[in-house]
């Protein structure tokens, strides 16, 4: 008999430090599912402030060519995608105002 207590003494030991285990591993997932949780926010919340900058930086930029593609024109340039970048003949280009023309 003594042998068998013994044996039902070391499961018990053997079950409560597989509970404790688990109840560790609990707690580890816990932990892990919260900052999932608070990455996913972080993730969400970068793209709006990235993508406001770039949509700004871009609406400048666009500013910037559309102010030199006019420049070219007055000098007596083509802006137009048929003859860009070849001098001006017989005045105006109706292509290349069109162009400038557009939002």
């Amino acid at each position: 008999m003594s042998q068998l207590t013994q044996a039902i003494s070391e499961v018990q030991e053997r079950l409560g430090s597989l509970q404790d285990e688990i109840e560790r591993l609990k707690r580890y997932v816990e932990a892990l599912e919260e900052e999932n949780i608070r990455l996913k926010r972080e993730l969400c919340a970068v793209p709006e402030q990235e993508t406001n900058r770039v949509i700004a930086n871009a609406e400048r930029l666009q500013g910037v060519g559309r102010e030199n593609l006019m420049k070219l024109y007055r000098e007596g340039f083509h802006v137009c995608h048929l003859h860009f970048g070849q001098p001006l003949e017989d005045g105006d280009c109706l292509f290349c105002r069109a162009f400038l023309r557009r939002d």
